[in-house]
């Protein structure tokens, strides 16, 4: 307890010589000293580059923005679509089984054949189909065009990015081939 009643003025005299008032003329002086000697050094600014006006000339050249000029070329595209493209599914027809499904989830789970034609064996959901060439398949008008003892040919039906109906080749692998690389 003794030792706790020493330090305790000695530190309220410490405290109290921290506050006395410091010499801060040396201070000053010495700043006045380093701004005199330092000098801000500053790069001149480069002159503005001369602008020189486009001039737009208009007068001869045609509008394209008049409403009249994008009928017209609308038009004229649908009329070449309309004689070009000979490709279309065929709406009016009865849609098969298989149709309902995306030709992602079918699966070729085998072949056969019957009367010397070949038969392949899908599986679309929980049933198995046989189908044969002229069958369809997928959600995109999927017409079977070759039957082979590991794949089945199938030439879909598609709209581009314009709208035309285009043929895009598919196939279904025979899912022992695919897993084992082909070997049997």
């Amino acid at each position: 307890m003794n030792f706790a009643r020493l330090i305790l003025p000695m530190t309220a005299v410490a405290l109290a010589a921290g506050c006395a008032p410091s010499n801060e003329s040396e201070l000053r002086q010495w700043m006045a000293e380093v701004r005199q000697q330092v000098r801000p050094v500053t790069n001149p600014v480069a002159p503005p580059k001369e602008f020189t006006p486009f001039g737009y000339e208009s007068g001869s050249l045609i509008d394209p923005f008049d409403p009249q000029k994008v009928v017209t070329a609308v038009a004229r595209q649908q009329q070449v679509r309309a004689s070009a493209s000979t490709i279309r599914p065929d709406f009016e027809r009865r849609r098969e089984a298989l149709e309902a499904f995306p030709l992602e989830e079918i699966k070729m789970v085998g072949m056969m054949r019957q009367r010397n034609v070949n038969v392949a064996l899908l599986q679309g959901g929980s049933a198995t189909h046989m189908v044969r060439v002229g069958n369809y398949v997928g959600q995109n008008f999927g017409l079977i065009t070759r039957i082979s003892e590991a794949d089945v040919q199938i030439k879909e039906i598609v709209q581009d990015a314009a709208g035309e109906w285009v043929e895009r080749p598919a196939k279904l692998e025979l899912q022992e081939a695919a897993q084992t690389g082909g070997k049997r």
